[in-house]
């Protein structure tokens, strides 16, 4: 399909361009631009196949919009846990500038993405993950529905309903939308072939362990490739949810002027992902369509973009004020086509896990290496999370045995104060260089950009990183930071 461009005014004064298409008629009061963005839930970012994920065909739907869009190769979440990664979606800002440091909403009275779009006249909706995805507690969407109404979040047939009946709300209504569109797919429990229940679906297709492309993060075991061909299952039946949602977005007729965002709210949930910060952890394979601007079936392989600009990008491409405090920055130059400069680094962090364990995490990327400080790691401590599964019992029976298996169960459990990885050689973070000497200049510049990013945005970790090599200190710092979390959160 041929986009063709011509430029129309915003009723706010901002000129945007917009694609005729097709025979697509209803175009909202005065050409408003409107947003639509779908989130997956744990999704791996190489499970994707446009992001060279395996099996071939596993996301068709997926593959379809990065050929109508721009995919970008180095995105990343801010924080590997749904929660709070998607606090930072909403706000623009970092977990510590918002308050959200764990399960928890952000500080009142912090500007957010649903009040934002509702003051400039939208209407803003949000099916599923709707607790988690509401930035403020004082938020209120227009349309909200949640897993009990959406087939457990899990069933693409519901989810193209709700899709219609909201686009017919605004419709009603001659108002342009927000919609946040979030599957539940695919978090745990995976699916098993067969097995459905409290109205979810089943997949278009199904897997088995030999379907399977173990990353490399993890050993290849039987009972590894047993449950990742159950991930595989609900992440074939996420694409179907997406395709589902693209449809109906089709048949509303507001397809021509709607920007389009897919991404993962993190890493697939097993061990050296998902609530952690490694590649593995924050990578999300994000894809954006916005017809007459993005040019269609293009990558952009170099710019760092991260979950905190995704607010002050879609309030520019809206036409919308820039925030007055914002973490984040815009990245509508890159989806222009046009260089931008600050996009060589990404920070990530980790600060509180289900169940309230504090287990601070920082971590600073570029091109080529990756540094993390884990401020709780001292050798006594033993980390866990909810994201374990057969994968770490697989791991944990070998680990008797195999003595390779034995240690990464043990820097699983235990970790190190300090880790420092060549991310173009050993992307999945197994080999730390953090005491090779030849490293120690991209130490001390990781090290340093580090700890400018902590006194840029008030962290209060810093402490605890500058005295990371005083192990008393350390502590005494992290329980500071522990106390000083809870009272910039929210009140």
């Amino acid at each position: 399909m041929e986009y063709t461009r011509r430029s129309f005014l915003e009723s706010i004064g901002m000129a945007l361009a917009c694609a005729s298409l097709g025979d697509w008629s209803f175009a909202g009061p005065r050409d408003q631009l409107n947003i639509l963005f779908f989130t997956a839930d744990d999704m791996d970012c190489d499970s994707v196949g446009c992001f060279g994920g395996m099996p071939q065909g596993l996301t068709p739907n997926l593959d379809q919009f990065a050929r109508q869009g721009m995919r970008f190769e180095r995105a990343h979440v801010n924080v590997a846990i749904c929660m709070p990664s998607r606090i930072v979606l909403g706000t623009g800002l970092y977990s510590h500038s918002s308050g959200a440091m764990g399960f928890m909403h952000a500080r009142a009275g912090t500007p957010s993405i649903t009040g934002l779009f509702q003051k400039a006249g939208y209407l803003a909706g949000v099916l599923g993950k709707v607790e988690h995805s509401t930035p403020c507690v004082e938020d209120r969407w227009d349309y909200s529905f949640d897993r009990p109404a959406l087939g457990d979040g899990r069933n693409p047939g519901i989810y193209y309903q709700r899709c219609k009946t909201f686009f017919d709300l605004c419709k009603q209504k001659n108002k342009p939308f927000y919609l946040m569109v979030n599957s539940h797919d695919p978090h745990r429990p995976f699916h098993v072939a067969g097995r459905r229940s409290r109205g979810s679906a089943e997949p278009s297709r199904t897997y088995r362990g030999n379907d399977v492309t173990v990353p490399g993060y993890l050993p290849d075991l039987q009972g590894v490739r047993r449950e990742l061909s159950q991930y595989l299952n609900s992440a074939r039946r996420l694409d179907d949810t997406f395709g589902k949602v693209m449809q109906a977005l089709r048949e509303s007729g507001f397809e021509r002027n709607t920007l389009v965002m897919f991404l993962s709210d993190n890493g697939i949930a097993v061990p050296f992902a998902k609530c952690n910060c490694y590649l593995s952890s924050t990578r999300t394979p994000w894809i954006v369509r916005w017809p007459g601007v993005v040019r269609p079936g293009t990558a952009d392989r170099t710019n760092f973009i991260s979950g905190v600009d995704f607010l002050p990008t879609v309030l520019e491409a809206a036409g919308l004020p820039r925030l007055r405090k914002q973490d984040g920055q815009s990245f509508v130059p890159l989806l222009k086509g046009k260089a931008q400069k600050g996009r060589d680094f990404v920070f990530t962090q980790i600060d509180s896990k289900a169940g309230n364990g504090f287990v601070p995490m920082r971590c600073i990327q570029n091109g080529k290496y990756g540094y993390i400080f884990n401020a709780w790691s001292d050798g006594k401590y033993k980390y866990r999370n909810n994201n374990e599964g057969q994968c770490m019992r697989a791991m944990e029976t070998a680990a008797k045995t195999d003595k390779t298996i034995a240690e990464r169960v043990r820097m699983f459990r235990y970790r190190a104060l300090e880790e420092l990885y060549d991310m173009e050689k050993d992307p999945a973070c197994l080999h730390n260089l953090i005491a090779d000497p030849r490293y120690r200049p991209q130490q001390a510049d990781l090290t340093r950009r580090l700890d400018a990013w902590m006194v840029a945005t008030k962290d209060p970790l810093r402490e605890a990183f500058l005295k990371r090599n005083d192990a008393s200190s350390r502590k005494q710092a992290m329980r500071k930071a522990r106390r000083a979390g809870s009272q910039i959160g929210p009140r």
